[in-house]
């Protein structure tokens, strides 16, 4: 199928998809993935295939850096400990795990921990696309679980494909020192991108130049973690972070007006294309499988897919009551959650592409020139698995978490309103310097102070005594709102009329725009 086929089909999918999601009340992702099942049955799709280069070169590093950029480092330093153990020791506990279940089915060692690596990890865009039901803080630790837990996963992966294919010594000391390789490697590596990408945002002040500069930051962290033999996954996830602490002091208004809906629309065509190329990928798996194994590759899919949720459930158990009773510092007892939630954060660990492209990228022949033992196997399976936690797990999440009754978590609108208010204060507290700097009039000084008092006044009061001003104040909004619609039709009219141009109908629109989107989300912070 033509290049430019493929995108429209895309693109027609995404739409669909999207569309049904809502009025069948199911996440896209799971949606988008069964479409891309349906999409396999078509002859002329047989041939597209998601090349693993194409997965880890271009959908990983552009996908990880907006999630490590928008995660909040705040949750994950909280909660540093569980999530340095679910990146490490799970993965590892969970690649040993399927490994021996797949050993057991036959499949030799080698190609059974290429298996068992490829799925120990989760996936960080599936994690953050299906698990938007729950609260922060559980949200917080798996989304940064997915995002490091790569390193580890893949450092396994490349050990057993080189012990597979002859040209790797399994022993511990060779292991290790991959270990601080891609680890340390792709800590320096996302630091140095982002020390960098921070001294160039500070001296660009064009927009689109700025931009750029964003856009190349996530594959230069990763080419360079790459050309060094660490985790480009890592040097990502850093960078990310770093970016999003240092980002808003050296980042001015323009340049994220047009970054943020840039990477938000991005992303979403990224992710929502990469399930629906995961679904026609399941398709090709299946047909790779002869008649006469696929019913034992269906068995061994099941089994672990069913050992994957074992060992992660019995980790997150175990491991909390090991450091209880290890630790038993108060601070400790504050941060315990509830064994629903464990379930929960089982249920969430959903596997994805990074699976998907480590089985791809899984070489067809070893050194003698023999093929790949079960490469095709190793490849069906990954599909099943993957497809079964995207779209079993994924529609049972919700029902989960109605049965976890998770507690009402409001803090972040109250943090919201702290942030209001305590800015507005500041604005206050600042203005007759300000406005002496500026040379400002005395009566625009006295009309924004009232615009401030009374904003300030909203925040502060309790909630039953600003009813009637949070009427008032929707009530403006939504008159200020048709009148900026009245006033963008005028603009409209005097375009088609030919008595302005297009040019300047784009400039006074721009700015109408941004007073509309400034005054629904003040409109929303009052809810």
């Amino acid at each position: 199928m033509a290049a430019l086929e493929l995108v429209v089909l895309l693109g027609t999918v995404i739409v669909v998809g999207g569309v049904l999601s809502r009025r069948l009340g199911i996440a896209p992702p799971v949606l988008l993935l069964l479409l891309g099942v349906l999409l396999g049955f078509v002859p002329a799709l047989r041939e597209v295939h998601l090349p693993p280069e194409l997965m880890l070169l271009v959908f990983l590093p552009a996908l990880l850096y907006w999630e490590a950029l928008t995660a909040s480092l705040r949750e994950i330093r909280a909660n540093l400990r569980g999530i340095v153990l679910v990146s490490t020791l799970l993965v590892a506990l969970t690649a040993w795990a399927v490994a021996a279940v797949a050993h057991a089915f036959g499949m030799p060692w080698g190609p059974a921990w290429v298996l068992g690596a490829a799925l120990a990890p989760t996936d960080a865009t599936a994690v953050a696309t299906l698990s938007r039901l729950l609260p922060r803080r559980p949200m917080g630790v798996l989304r940064a679980e997915g995002l490091v837990n790569d390193g580890t996963a893949l450092v396994i992966y490349g050990v057993a494909v080189g012990v597979t294919v002859g040209e790797e010594a399994l022993t511990g000391g060779r292991v290790t020192w991959l270990l601080v390789v891609s680890y340390g490697g792709g800590v320096l590596a996302g630091l140095a991108v982002a020390w960098l990408g921070l001294q160039l945002r500070r001296r660009l002040d064009d927009v689109y130049l700025g931009n750029t500069v964003t856009m190349l930051t996530p594959f230069a962290a990763f080419l360079l973690a790459e050309l060094v033999k660490a985790s480009g996954v890592l040097a990502v996830v850093v960078t990310g972070l770093v970016m999003g602490q240092a980002g808003p002091r050296v980042v001015g208004a323009a340049v994220r007006r047009v970054a943020e809906p840039f990477w938000s629309l991005g992303t979403y065509l990224l992710n929502a294309a990469l399930f629906v190329l995961v679904g026609i990928e399941v398709q090709s798996a299946v047909r790779g499988e002869t008649g006469s194994a696929i019913g034992g590759a269906v068995v061994l899919a099941f089994a672990v897919w069913g050992t994957v949720l074992v060992v992660r459930c019995a980790f997150l158990f175990g491991s909390v009551y090991a450091i209880r009773l290890l630790d038993r510092r108060p601070s400790q007892r504050l941060r315990r959650v509830s064994d629903r939630s464990r379930i929960v954060s089982t249920v969430a660990g959903f596997r994805g592409a990074v699976s998907l492209a480590a089985a791809l990228a899984v070489p067809t022949t070893v050194a003698s020139g023999a093929p790949f033992p079960d490469r095709g196997r190793i490849v069906f399976v990954t599909a099943v698995v993957v497809t079964l936690t995207l779209a079993v797990q994924g529609l049972a999440l919700p029902a989960v978490v109605r049965w976890a009754r998770f507690a009402q978590d409001d803090g972040a609108a109250q943090e919201r309103v702290l942030a209001e208010r305590e800015s507005t204060q500041s604005a206050l507290d600042a203005l007759p310097g300000i406005a002496a700097g500026v040379g400002a009039d005395d009566d625009v000084v006295e009309m924004v102070r009232a615009q401030y008092v009374e904003r300030l006044a909203l925040l502060d009061a309790p909630d039953a005594d600003t009813e009637p001003d949070r009427r008032r104040q929707r009530t403006e909004t939504a008159l200020r709102l048709a009148l900026l619609a009245h006033k963008r039709g005028t603009v409209i009219t005097l375009r088609d009329e030919r008595r302005i141009d297009d040019a300047v109908l784009r400039q006074v629109q721009a700015r109408l725009d941004i007073e509309e989107l400034r005054l629904s989300r003040d409109d929303l912070t009052l809810d």
